[in-house]
């Protein structure tokens, strides 16, 4: 009998340990299709005589598909579960990835929607997969996947231009090896895909409910101006620099910089906050510090710029991590973490697309960047009033149990 139990306690031992590796190799293929793209764009355009515009519509399409069909994720998950979701996510983006590279430029875009739509699908599962099976590590467990979903997209975009030198290859083998980590994540998911899913995991959750609650909408809003306010660093960082004076390779090594301070927010911020009952201080932390990463931009962009990138790379970092942690928290099961998932990165990436169109909007206007960035900081504003308000904790009913459904999507 001692026997028989010890043995049974290693294979569970190795049974977690294979879950937490398929987990975290998981979440390195958030980015990796999204941000292995622009490295390689000039050679792409090049070789299938793409404009400048049919060039950028690209990433433009992957991330549409990141905000539109998000809500495929709550429909599959009822359906199959959300591990068997998790990894056909994971298959789909391998296939997409694979076709975007094949060549033409049909199979271009439609690789890339394929993909996008993959990476929406997981981008919406990876809460309720904290949800389910790490219930009692939620911050732990969502600082790591962050941090995944970070590095992952810093090291695509890093990668590109060294493994075309060291291969020899082009634009359509480099990226094609975004499908390699993917196929290697989903053989370590499948013990947990052909694990059968509790009735619990596939019972329905009306939407009706969790569109009328006060919350679904609070953290809407914060997962969307979040988003917002790091779009529109990203796309217009480097062009700010060199507009200061910055030489351009600089100004690409300093967007690189923010990435690596994310990556510390992102695996700190969810452990802390992850403890504590109300998140009010660490949202609004996490947004002051990213306004005085704005204010550094904005009024000595050439000045010790180093500084302005690790700070606005702690703020923003912070920032995303708490969204998806306040998703996982303010959500009582992993169907109902999946269903205000959609609705939150949904409706929020949307809303954060608009943010680099408007702000390049602005400076065509205004000719500068001072009034650019002054709607930056003003939407960080908002983003501090989002944050107080989906900050605090869900006042309880009972022992484990939510607010009730008018301020909660917890009955959704």
């Amino acid at each position: 009998m001692v026997e028989r139990g010890v043995g049974v306690s290693r294979v569970s031992r190795v049974s977690r340990v294979v879950l937490i590796a398929g987990f975290a190799l998981a979440s390195l293929n958030l980015r990796p299709a999204l941000a292995s793209v622009s490295p390689v764009l000039d050679e792409i355009m090049g070789d299938l005589g793409l404009t400048a515009a049919g060039g950028g519509a690209i990433t433009t399409a992957m991330v549409v598909c990141l905000g539109v069909l998000g809500p495929l994720a709550p429909l599959l998950a009822r359906r199959f579960g959300l591990d068997r979701t998790l990894m056909a996510g994971l298959l789909i983006l391998a296939a997409g990835v694979m076709l975007r590279s094949a060549g033409s430029v049909p199979a271009l875009y439609a690789g890339a929607a394929v993909a996008g739509m993959a990476i929406a699908v997981m981008n919406v599962s990876m809460p309720g997969v904290v949800k389910q099976h790490f219930p009692s590590r939620v911050g732990l467990f969502t600082g790591i996947y962050v941090s995944g979903l970070v590095l992952g997209s810093a090291a695509a975009s890093g990668l590109m231009i060294p493994l075309e030198r060291a291969t020899g290859y082009g634009w359509r083998e480099v990226t094609a090896m975004a499908a390699i980590p993917a196929l290697a994540a989903a053989a370590l998911w499948l013990p947990q895909a052909l694990r059968r899913p509790a009735r619990s995991e596939v019972a329905p959750r009306p939407f009706a409910p969790l569109l009328r609650a006060r919350m679904t909408w609070y953290v809407t809003a914060y997962m969307g101006l979040q988003s917002l306010t790091f779009y529109v660093m990203l796309a217009w960082l480097p062009t700010i620099f060199k507009d200061a004076g910055l030489p351009a390779d600089q100004a690409g090594y300093l967007l690189g910089l923010t990435s690596l301070a994310q990556v510390a927010a992102t695996l700190a911020v969810p452990i802390l906050a992850g403890r504590a009952r109300s998140q009010v201080s660490y949202v609004t932390a996490a947004t002051l510090i990213t306004v005085v990463g704005y204010l550094g931009v904005l009024l000595a962009p050439a000045t010790l710029p180093w500084l302005w990138m690790i700070v606005l790379g702690v703020g923003q970092g912070a920032s995303i991590a708490l969204a998806l942690l306040i998703i996982t928290l303010r959500a009582p099961d992993p169907v109902s973490v999946t269903a205000l998932s959609a609705v939150a990165q949904s409706v929020g990436y949307v809303l954060a697309a608009l943010g680099p169109l408007v702000v390049g909007a602005i400076h065509q206007f205004s000719g500068g960047w001072t009034l650019p960035l002054l709607a930056g900081l003003g939407a960080c504003g908002l983003q501090l009033v989002a944050g107080f308000l989906v900050g605090r904790p869900a006042t309880p009913t009972g022992v484990g149990e939510p607010r009730p459904a008018e301020d909660s999507p917890s009955r959704a």
